[in-house]
């Protein structure tokens, strides 16, 4: 057991030096995270698009898993975004639009964002209301897939269907209490 003495000395130390962050510790930092790559990782083929006749799609078109912890305080509901900042040679291409994510949800399961599953659907990219995969064109290197989630103070139900990527972030201001994210690559 450590005396008085010795954990004050420990306890001062680790104040001066920086070493110690209560509130950091305490409170957790709010991460998104997959159980299918790392952060930076390269994204598995089955996670790429399908789109018949679109010869860059070869995929199947199965949204990864995802999960999320030690979201901010007050949070009543989440949004998430996929893009892609170098499709369509640099202009950008959204593969996914979904909010109205309930705050007691903590993750998605490979395949729920493909089928709809436990959000309101946006507009993508693509023109769809759910996960788009990569489909980069052959040649053209690897893309950064960057997958942000966006904890919310609104209600899961107050925004309604079919918002773009620039819509939703117009109506998330003043109203956005943080965000996590990850990014996955792919190439052909």
């Amino acid at each position: 057991m450590i005396g008085r003495g010795l954990f004050a000395l420990m306890l001062c130390t680790a104040c001066v030096t920086g070493s110690l962050s209560f509130t950091a510790q305490a409170a957790g930092t709010f991460t998104l995270s997959s159980p299918a790559f790392q952060d930076g990782g390269t994204l598995a083929q089955k996670y790429a698009g399908a789109t018949p006749g679109n010869a860059s799609c070869t995929g199947d078109n199965i949204s990864p898993p995802l999960s999320w912890a030690n979201p901010p305080a007050d949070t009543k509901s989440f949004a998430l975004l996929l893009s892609d900042p170098e499709g369509k040679a640099g202009l950008g291409v959204s593969h996914l639009v979904a909010y109205g994510i309930p705050a007691t949800t903590n993750g998605f399961a490979e395949g729920d964002l493909t089928q709809g599953k436990g959000f309101v659907g946006g507009k993508n990219s693509p023109g769809t209301a759910v996960y788009h995969g990569p489909c980069p064109p052959a040649g053209s290197g690897f893309h950064h897939y960057t997958f942000v989630l966006i904890a919310t103070d609104l209600p899961p139900h107050a925004l309604g269907p079919g918002l773009t990527r620039e819509q939703l972030l117009e109506k998330l201001k003043g109203h956005a209490k943080g965000g996590a994210g990850i990014i996955g690559r792919f190439g052909q």
